[in-house]
C-alpha cells in the first residue's frame, strides 16, 4: 500500500485523467478532495494498493474507482490484454463473443470489451441482452469463436462484478493462458493506447438463444414422463426467461416462479447474498411452495443470478420450512444415477472437494472416472467427458453443447428424474436412500469462514502445514497431502487433503477433509465427508445420526487446528 500521501494523490489523479466513466470519475474526485481525512486516505490507499489480479477466474471484485476495483478502466485494460494474447496466438482476426448478466455496469463492461476487440482488429459479437452464462459458453462453440467473455460476478454480493474468459473450445482459461493474458494486461501503459471505436461490433439476435434452447432437448429422453410440479426462483438474476422457455420446449408444466424474485435486479433486494446455498436465500421459494398447498409441489429449483448453478429442494414434512435443500453432492449423485440408468457412456468426473460417492457409482457402472482441481475450468478438460459436477451446485450434463456448468440443463434433467420417480410413486429422497444402501451413506458438510482480512486465511493454512493434525474427531489421519506439491494427476494448488481411518466403534468406514482458500470469495473452505456403511433402509436413521455426530466433531477439530 502506498505510504507517501503525495505519491498516492499523483497516482490517483493520473488514473482520474484516463477514467472514461463519469460515475467513477466523480467518485474518485471526491476521494481525492477529501484525502486529508485519515479514513478517506485509507480508502484511497486501498484502491491503489496494487491492481486487481487476473487469474483463472478472470477478474472479480467490488465495483468502484481505482485499479483495485472493478470499473471500465480495469475492464478496458483486461480486454486489451486478451486481444493482444489472441493475436499472439494467431487468432487476430477471429470472433470474440461477449455475454453479460444484469448486475450494475455489466452492459457497459460488455460494450467496452466489444469496442476493444474491434479496435484490435478482431470481430466482436454481443449477446442480445442479459442472458445466462451457459448461453455464452454455448455460443462460443456454436459460432466458432476464438474466445468468449462473460461479464458476471455469479453469486457474489451486489457490490461486486466480474470478468470471466473462455477460449475457443468453450471452456474457461487455465494456466498458462491466464498468466500470459495477465502479462499482456500489465503491458498496457495507457488507455489512450487502446483503440476503442464507437461501432463495428455485432449485436446478435435471438438465433443463438434459439439454438441453445434446441440443444437443451438433447439432455432429456424422448417420451419420458413430464408430470412434475416445480417452484422456481432465479434469485433476481437472468435465468427465468431461459428456464421457462426450456421447460415449455420440453413439455414440462410451467414452473411457478417466485414473484418477489422473478425480475432481474442488480441490488438483489430480498437476499443478503444471492446464492441459494446461503441461509435465508430460499425462504421466499419455500413460502411460495407452502402457499400452493402440501403435496402440490414436487421440487423447488433455484438458479444463481447468472444461472450456471442449480439448487434443488425436496419436501421435508415436519421441518420448519417444510423443505430440505439438497447438497450439491446429493444432486450430483442423483444426476449420475439417472444418467447411468439411461446407459450413458463416457467419463464421469468431479473435483477433489466433492463427494467420493461418484467414484463408486461410476465403478459400479464400469465407467471411467476422474478427479480434478476445483472448478469447471478443470472439469471441462477431462478427456471423453460425459458428466461432471462440483459440490458448489455446478453440473455439466451436456458437455458437447456447453463445456461448463449449466443451471438450465441441470434443472431440466433433475425435473425429468423427479417425474420418472413420481410415476412409480417414489421421490428423489427415495433414490438417495437407495444409493446410501448400495454404496454407503456419504455424508458431507462444509466449514466456510468469511474474512475481511485475507491474511487470516494465509495464517490458517500456514498453521495447518506447520502443525498438521494427527487425528480429527478421534479418527487417525492416515494420509495427508499438501496439494501445493501437486500429484501425478493434479497440478499444484493451495490446499491440504486429509484421509482419516475409519472407526468400527463409531460406525465410520472412512472420512476425508480438504482445506483450501476460495478462488472467488474471501473465504477459507473446509470440505468434510464421512462414509457410514448401511445394511438396509431401516438402518438409515441411525447411520445419519452417526454421520452427523462425526461431521460435527470433525468440523470442531478442523476449526481448532486451523485457528479459525
Amino acid at each position: 500500500m502506498a505510504t507517501d500521501p503525495a505519491e498516492l494523490i499523483t497516482r490517483a489523479k493520473a488514473w482520474l485523467a484516463e477514467d472514461p466513466d463519469p460515475e467513477t470519475r466523480d467518485e474518485l474526485s471526491k476521494l481525492i478532495e477529501a484525502a486529508d481525512d485519515a479514513q478517506i486516505a485509507d480508502e484511497l490507499a486501498a484502491r491503489f494498493a496494487g491492481t486487481l489480479q487476473f487469474g483463472t477466474a478472470g477478474l472479480r471484485g467490488e465495483l468502484g474507482a481505482g485499479p483495485m476495483r472493478m470499473n471500465r478502466s480495469v475492464v478496458i485494460r483486461a480486454a486489451a490484454g486478451l486481444a493482444a494474447y489472441l493475436k499472439a496466438q494467431g487468432d487476430g482476426s477471429g470472433l470474440v463473443v461477449i455475454g453479460y448478466d444484469a448486475r450494475h455496469k455489466s452492459a457497459d463492461f460488455a460494450r467496452d470489451t466489444a469496442a476493444v476487440m474491434v479496435g484490435a482488429g478482431l470481430r466482436a459479437a454481443l449477446l442480445p441482452r442479459p442472458l445466462p452464462t451457459p448461453v455464452l459458453a454455448f455460443a462460443i462453440r456454436h459460432l466458432g469463436a476464438v474466445a468468449g467473455v462473460e461479464v458476471t460476478a455469479s453469486h457474489n454480493p451486489p457490490r461486486d462484478n466480474g470478468y470471466k474468459v473462455y477460449l475457443g473450445d468453450g471452456s474457461q482459461i487455465v494456466p498458462p493462458a491466464d498468466g500470459e493474458i495477465a502479462a499482456e494486461i500489465a503491458a498496457v501503459r495507457s488507455l489512450a493506447d487502446v483503440p476503442r471505436p464507437g461501432s463495428g461490433w455485432e449485436t446478435l439476435d435471438d438465433a443463438v438463444l434459439t439454438a441453445y434452447l434446441a440443444r437443451t432437448d438433447a439432455v432429456l429422453t424422448p417420451g419420458s414422463p413430464r408430470d412434475t410440479k416445480v417452484v422456481y426462483t432465479p434469485l433476481h438474476g437472468v435465468g427465468r426467461d431461459t428456464l421457462v422457455a426450456a421447460f415449455a420446449r420440453a413439455g414440462f408444466p410451467a414452473p411457478t416462479v417466485v414473484a418477489e424474485q422473478a425480475e432481474p435486479d442488480p441490488d438483489f433486494p430480498t437476499v443478503a447474498f444471492p446464492n441459494p446455498e446461503e441461509p435465508g436465500a430460499m425462504d421466499l421459494a419455500f413460502a411460495t411452495a407452502r402457499s400452493l398447498g402440501a403435496g402440490d409441489v414436487d421440487i423447488v429449483i433455484a438458479n444463481d443470478p447468472d444461472a450456471d448453478r442449480c439448487a434443488v429442494a425436496v419436501p421435508a414434512p415436519g421441518t420448519p420450512d417444510g423443505w430440505r435443500m439438497l447438497r450439491g453432492d446429493e444432486v450430483g449423485a442423483l444426476l449420475a444415477a439417472h444418467l447411468v440408468s439411461k446407459r450413458a457412456s463416457g467419463t464421469f468426473a468431479t473435483t477433489i472437494v466433492s463427494s467420493q460417492l461418484l467414484s463408486r457409482i461410476a465403478a459400479a457402472a464400469a465407467l471411467p472416472y476422474e478427479e480434478t482441481l476445483t472448478g469447471f475450468k478443470w472439469l471441462a478438460r477431462v478427456d471423453g467427458l460425459r458428466y461432471a459436477y462440483e459440490e458448489a451446485l455446478g453440473y455439466c450434463v451436456d458437455p458437447e453443447g456447453v463445456r461448463d456448468k449449466d443451471g438450465i440443463t441441470a434443472a431440466l434433467l433433475v425435473t425429468e428424474l423427479a417425474a420418472e420417480l413420481k410415476q412409480t410413486g417414489r421421490t428423489l429422497g427415495d433414490l438417495l436412500d437407495d444409493l446410501a444402501v448400495e454404496f454407503g451413506l456419504h455424508a458431507t458438510d462444509q466449514l466456510s469462514v468469511r474474512v475481511e482480512d485475507l491474511s487470516l486465511i494465509a495464517d490458517a493454512m500456514r498453521r495447518l502445514r506447520d502443525q498438521p493434525p494427527a487425528a480429527l474427531a478421534g479418527l487417525t489421519v492416515s494420509r495427508a497431502d499438501d496439494l501445493n506439491q501437486g500429484t501425478e494427476s493434479l497440478p499444484p494448488t493451495d490446499g491440504l487433503r486429509y484421509y482419516l481411518s475409519g472407526s468400527p466403534a463409531a460406525g465410520i468406514e472412512a472420512a476425508r477433509v480438504v482445506v483450501r482458500p476460495s478462488g472467488t470469495e474471501p473465504k477459507l473452505k473446509c470440505y468434510l465427508e464421512v462414509v457410514v456403511p448401511v445394511a438396509s433402509a431401516q438402518a438409515l436413521p441411525e447411520a445419519r445420526t452417526q454421520a452427523a455426530a462425526a461431521l460435527a466433531a470433525i468440523k470442531r477439530d478442523v476449526s481448532a487446528a486451523a485457528g479459525i
